[in-house]
């Protein structure tokens, strides 16, 4: 099931996309299940919003596949390495990026993204299906230079629009071999898969958990494979995820 969050008339609603068209569903299908009005829309007719904005928090994940950590010169970490991003980070499919006047080095990362379904903490690995709605595409978007000299990565991961996510969330999917691909203005700049990753995406769910309790709504990034690259004015970035389907956002001063 594709679950969509779009504007049609200046109201914000939620639905189920099927085919070309998007059924409405009413109320908040996090706390309120899939309970579908009979109202049924054209995909072309409705603009797409960000599928959720997290209540509390994105949880990424860095070099999470090794072949990314070692083309940015770094060790493959022992264990996962986390960092958040507030939810003022988060942008939607189509919604244009404005770069951050303190970077002139705005990096892509295409990565699938998790969406948790229920509130909970110290999730055992072979328990995170039960926690999690489903799985969307994201752009995790990075300042270098201010990751460079910052020594944190608050500011370089974390400034308004520096999450792109989209275009819907897959809630039934299996995501141990998902082929994860970004393209720079039509090309292809990143093909890989998620059975490249260090730890899977169910290691990555127990692990933020131990830390954070884990709210419905919650978005952890799952990390990039290798072929990160900078993006620039005018340029549009596609982040495509077999099962899924493609988020894409342009960039302007």
């Amino acid at each position: 099931m594709r679950i969509a969050r779009f504007v049609l008339d200046g109201d914000p609603l939620y639905g189920v996309v099927e085919g070309d068209e998007v059924a409405v569903i009413a109320g908040d299908p996090f706390f309120q299940g899939v309970k579908p009005t009979g109202a049924r829309h054209p995909l072309e007719d409705v603009r797409l919003l960000a599928p959720i904005i997290p209540r509390s928090k994105v949880v990424g994940f860095g070099r999470t596949y090794a072949e990314h950590a070692r083309e940015l010169g770094n060790e493959v970490p022992a264990s996962p390495l986390m960092f958040l991003k507030p939810n003022t980070s988060v942008v939607g499919p189509g919604d244009p990026v404005t770069l951050p006047a303190f970077s002139d080095e705005v990096s892509y990362e295409a990565e699938l993204a998790v969406v948790i379904g229920r509130i909970c903490k110290d999730v055992p690995a072979d328990k995170a299906a039960e926690v999690i709605f489903g799985y969307t595409c994201a752009n995790d978007l990075t300042a270098r230079d201010a990751q460079r000299s910052d020594g944190q990565w608050a500011r370089a991961k974390g400034w308004d629009g520096s999450c792109p996510i989209g275009p819907w969330i897959e809630t039934d999917l299996d995501v141990e071999d998902l082929r994860i691909t970004g393209r720079l203005d039509g090309a292809t700049v990143q093909d890989g898969s998620t059975d490249l990753m260090i730890w899977s995406v169910a290691d990555l769910v127990a692990y933020a958990s131990q830390a954070f309790t884990l709210l419905p709504g919650d978005v952890l990034l799952t990390g990039t494979p290798a072929g990160v690259g900078l993006v620039r004015e005018g340029q549009r970035f596609e982040v495509e995820i077999e099962g899924i389907g493609t988020l894409s956002n342009t960039f302007r001063s």
